[in-house]
């Protein structure tokens, strides 16, 4: 079993705050030989005539001394999981949650900007200290 983050239960809280229902803690997917663990499944109903909307959250709070030593990480598994999310539940939509403080510090240089277009990483943004989600990056 792997180690929460420590903001984990922060971001749980946010999503569930923004309407969210967490179906999975940790959301377990198995692909071929491999098993992963994100940290978050959640669904949101939308309107009565719209399917539901399901997504997977890895949540990092870079925290840490090296920012892009988080980032090598976070990278590597955001690309994992996608894949395996594609192989095997294709409807979630899987982003990377973050912290306010290091979005508009860290997010902010230009090769980490290049990195996330390039990737096409799915950012949420969210407040740890007031547990909400600030915004959703697409």
């Amino acid at each position: 079993m792997s180690v929460k983050d420590a903001f984990h239960d922060v971001v749980r809280h946010s999503l569930e705050k923004d309407g969210w229902t967490i179906t999975d803690d940790p959301l377990r997917i198995q692909v071929e030989e491999v098993e992963l663990l994100i940290d978050l499944g959640a669904e949101q109903l939308l309107a009565a005539e719209r399917l539901g909307e399901k997504i997977a959250v890895e949540i990092k709070t870079f925290l840490q001394a090296s920012a892009i030593s988080t980032f090598h990480t976070a990278l590597g598994q955001f690309l994992n999981y996608q894949e395996a999310l594609e192989l095997d539940q294709p409807e979630r939509t899987l982003y990377l949650a973050v912290p306010k403080q290091a979005y508009k510090s860290f997010f902010q240089k230009r090769f980490v900007q290049r990195m996330v277009e390039k990737y096409q990483l799915k950012l949420l943004i969210y407040d740890p200290k007031q547990e909400v989600v600030l915004e959703w990056k697409k």
